[in-house]
């Protein structure tokens, strides 16, 4: 009987355990003195300058997945110490399990690798003005922060609370590169000061961030960034673009998908109409990482229950109501009278227990956050690796500075060889191995397409219509070279004067030729050169300076050699060539023909000469002398024989010198690069062992960039390995 009742009583005793556990609040509660309700219904103008110790908060202890590649959500169920020596259990097991994720992410923000493009998951703070923002991160840090009319914070400010078990709380501020010891007291004073300091005196707002960190016993281990609170209308001086500047702070900050948004909103207002419910809706617009927290809830209690509910604005990560402190309370006072309203409140009362209470926020951003860098971490870990990689190849890449004129002058040798190696591959031999998928670097393809393009111009300009004005030049110039001389001889004199007109009609395609090859040889030995060379930078720009000046010395060369070619054509006439006979008397058996249709005055006004074509007639009838358009047409059908070799002849020319002068600048004339850089004195390759300033603050920055992100890999991995352990 005794031992049936013994058990009975132990039953009910452990059924009574279990209520009790399941009722207990779940976190401690945490110390603070505020002095105000809220920033803009507070009618507090001061805080109390001593704060009542805190009991340590009683933090969750289970994560329920292992980290992996892809790693899954935590569930950090809500625990309750039942007995004071289980919370230095549940704070250890705390500690050594979920206090190294939030120490590595806080760890990477101190080493700012955000600026190196690695976003790092952040609960981020917004709501309009005036709705509590203050109050409840006060709450939340056990700390005063800066209080006034308006905008009071006019900078990021990053806040780090880190359980401590020290009694005695470490607080200090970071800005500008600065680390600043505060007293707990005076943090809302030195927050002001590091905010003039970084954004300005008066009302101006900035985006460079202001940290501070608070290490004390009894506050969540969270990392969260305060931003300005939502004001629309400018008043006490602030900028007429204070929405736009505040709106571009929070757009920033709400953006990134890992950051969890943390809306704070009035209990007294339409959810609906608050302009942080818009901002956040346009980053998320599905809610899913988005955390509310009402204000006010003695204020506005009716309704309220339907409001966090409904849930008409998409919070999908839910609702907590928490009521702020009033006047001089005390935070376990306020936690209390908190406790007591949600309890006892007709109205309120009805909210479930866990969408209630400071503690049940500060639960819950502690787990949401671990369940966020959780989530994260892989891809923070493989972005680090990427961009470290990237900027590890791009140091190498980068020009090497030379220590000594024996480096530069073997560095430059070994350059110069490469480079006339790989042009006479390109521009005389025609192999292309070296760029295979670049065809524009295929030299001597490119050259025998320049060429037939100047082949297909100079045959088919004008110069080669012999049916337009038929005659009318030539029996011009006869007339102008008319002489004592016997009838029947054809002036020569009248023969070079049409043959220099032709030519100087054409005399600019043979220079254009020639422009547009030495321009391709410039741009394919500038960027030969450039490959050779380019991690070199001070050796990669004079080589490729005074290879530039030997390409422009041989351009001239080779253009002012082109124009003596078209010099020499014009200076006389002739040729070797049998063609020029055979096509001159074919083309003059058709003479009497021709002479016969012009001097008679019937039609046709026109006639078909065969290898000539049809030609108008008509304007030569008014010439009656016969001799005149005997020696007229003599003298065209010469100039059309003798055009036809002197197309091919200019031709061949262009051909033969390209191919002379490219033998002779990948062969011959290299060696004037060196000479160009050694310099008149010799002296000239001590100027290479500089550093340009440029690539030298660039390489800096690269290599305190792989430093950080090389520390940064290292916390990551040092933390991985520490968890890898832990049996989850």
């Amino acid at each position: 009987m005794r031992f049936g009742i013994r058990c009975c009583v132990a039953i009910a005793l452990f059924f009574l355990f279990l209520a009790f556990y399941s009722i207990c609040p779940t976190l401690s509660l945490f110390t603070s003195n505020m002095s105000s309700h809220d920033e803009a219904d507070s009618g507090s103008t001061g805080y109390e300058d001593s704060q009542s110790a805190t009991p340590a908060m009683e933090l969750p202890m289970v994560v329920a997945a292992q980290l992996q590649h892809q790693a899954p959500i935590m569930e950090l169920p809500m625990v309750v110490a039942a007995q004071p020596q289980h919370q230095a259990s549940i704070i250890s097991s705390y500690n050594h399990k979920i206090r190294p994720l939030l120490d590595v992410i806080d760890r990477l923000r101190l080493l700012m690798v955000m600026k190196e493009g690695i976003q790092l998951p952040t609960i981020v703070v917004v709501g309009d003005q005036s709705s509590g923002k203050s109050s409840v991160l006060e709450s939340l840090a056990g700390v005063n922060l800066p209080r006034s009319q308006g905008i009071c914070t006019r900078v990021p400010l990053i806040i780090r609370l880190q359980n401590h078990a020290s009694p005695r709380p470490e607080v200090y501020l970071e800005y500008n590169g600065n680390i600043v010891p505060v007293e707990e007291s005076h943090i809302a004073t030195a927050i002001n000061i590091a905010t003039d300091e970084v954004a300005g005196q008066g009302k101006n707002i900035s985006n460079t961030p202001v940290t501070l960190v608070v290490k004390k016993d009894g506050v969540p281990d969270l990392t969260m960034v305060d931003l300005p609170g939502i004001t629309r209308v400018p008043v006490h001086g602030q900028p007429e673009n204070i929405y736009e500047q505040i709106r571009d702070i929070i757009m920033h900050y709400i953006t990134p998908k890992e950051n969890i948004i943390l809306n704070v909103l009035s209990a007294t207002v339409d959810f609906s109409t608050c302009e942080s419910i818009r901002m956040s809706q346009q980053v998320d617009r599905t809610g899913e990482r988005t955390l509310a927290v009402v204000t006010k809830a003695d204020r506005a209690p009716e309704g309220l229950l339907d409001k966090v509910t409904a849930d008409d604005v998409n919070i999908g990560l839910g609702y907590v109501c928490v009521r702020n402190r009033i006047g001089d309370e005390s935070q376990e006072e306020a936690r209390k009278e908190e406790a007591k309203l949600f309890e006892t409140n007709a109205l309120l009362s009805s909210i479930d227990k866990s969408m209630v209470g400071v503690p049940v926020l500060a639960q819950r951003l502690v787990q949401i956050q671990a369940n966020i860098i959780a989530k994260c971490l892989p891809d923070i870990v493989k972005n680090i690796s990427a961009k470290l990689d990237a900027n590890v190849l791009e140091l190498e890449k980068m020009p090497k500075a030379l220590n000594s004129i024996t480096e530069a002058t073997q560095v430059l040798m070994r350059i110069i060889g490469a480079a006339k190696e790989s042009l006479k591959k390109l521009l005389w031999r025609g192999e292309f191995e070296e760029y295979p998928d670049d065809n524009t670097k295929h030299g001597t393809a490119r050259f025998v397409e320049m060429l037939n393009k100047f082949s297909d111009d100079l045959h088919g300009c004008e110069e080669n219509d012999l049916t337009k004005d038929f005659l009318v030049e030539e029996i011009k110039v006869l007339e102008d070279a008319k002489g004592f001389e016997l009838a029947n001889f054809l002036p020569r004199k009248a023969f070079l004067r049409v043959l220099q007109r032709k030519v100087d009609r054409i005399s600019h395609l043979p220079i254009e030729f020639a422009e547009n090859a030495w321009d391709y040889i410039d741009d394919v030995v500038m960027s030969v050169f450039t490959s050779h060379s380019e991690i070199y930078y001070l050796l990669m720009v004079s080589t490729r300076r005074a290879a530039h000046k030997l390409v422009q010395k041989m351009r001239q060369k080779s253009i002012n050699r082109v124009k003596e070619i078209v010099e020499m054509e014009k200076l006389t006439g002739y040729t070797c060539n049998p063609d020029y006979m055979t096509e001159w008397t074919k083309l003059m058996s058709l003479q009497d023909l021709f002479v016969d249709q012009v001097n008679t005055c019937e039609p046709p006004f026109r006639v078909v000469l065969e290898g000539i074509g049809e030609i108008e007639i008509e304007h030569l009838r008014q010439h009656r002398n016969v001799l005149l358009l005997q020696q007229a047409f003599d003298l065209k059908m010469r100039m059309f024989a003798y055009w036809k070799i002197f197309k091919v002849r200019l031709v061949d020319s262009m051909a033969l010198h390209l191919q002379y002068s490219v033998n002779k600048l990948v062969n011959n004339d290299m060696e004037e690069i060196v000479k160009e850089l050694m310099g008149a004195d010799g002296h000239g390759l001590e100027r290479l062992t500089m550093d340009s300033p440029v690539m030298a603050a660039k390489r800096e920055k690269l290599k305190r960039s792989i430093d950080l992100l090389k520390e940064s890999k290292d916390s990551v991995a040092n933390i991985m390995d520490r968890i890898a352990g832990y049996d989850y």
